[in-house]
């Protein structure tokens, strides 16, 4: 009890902007405007983007992708990446759909995310573990919107796939 090992230790360091400023910053832009200004390097990305290394990579109205390279930090007691990590990159991806067409000032919140899963996800040490998570808008709403989306592993095979309504909240 109490014997600490350190062979085969790992670490990892994240930082992050103040989330403050730019949530601020968010406010006096559209939601394309404001992803759009994450993909180009000019806005800071949200601090769970650090800690998960989620990147927007293709930002339309409606419709968004980003990319993960999940590490064996991610992992569960069983060996494979956390289930979790899969839910909050679909969380992202879809609700990012849905701010893509919000205008200046309006805000959103996810309020529903149904996940399935389909298959574990691994890493593989020496090749690329890149995920890629699609998020599209269903229905768009002045109150409500609805979006879906998956995540898929680096051969294109389906990992998980989601459904969520978000609450969209006018200044």
């Amino acid at each position: 009890m109490g014997e600490q090992r350190t062979a085969g230790r790992r670490q990892k360091t994240i930082s992050w902007d103040d989330p403050a400023a730019t949530a601020a910053l968010g406010m006096g832009m559209s939601g394309l405007e404001f992803l759009r200004g994450i993909v180009a390097g000019t806005v800071p990305p949200a601090p769970i983007s650090r800690v998960f290394d989620f990147r927007p990579v293709s930002v339309e109205v409606g419709d968004v992708v980003f990319t993960c390279e999940p590490d064996e930090s991610a992992y569960n007691p069983i060996g494979v990446v956390h289930g979790g990590l899969v839910c909050t990159l679909l969380d992202t991806a879809t609700a990012c759909a849905v701010h893509t067409t919000l205008a200046a000032g309006v805000a959103y919140t996810s309020l529903e995310l149904k996940v399935s899963y389909v298959r574990p996800v691994r890493v593989i040490p020496g090749r690329a573990n890149t995920l890629t998570a699609h998020g599209w808008i269903v229905r768009p709403g002045r109150r409500a919107a609805f979006a879906e989306g998956d995540v898929r592993d680096v051969d294109g095979r389906v990992v998980a796939t989601a459904s969520t309504t978000c609450l969209v909240m006018e200044p």
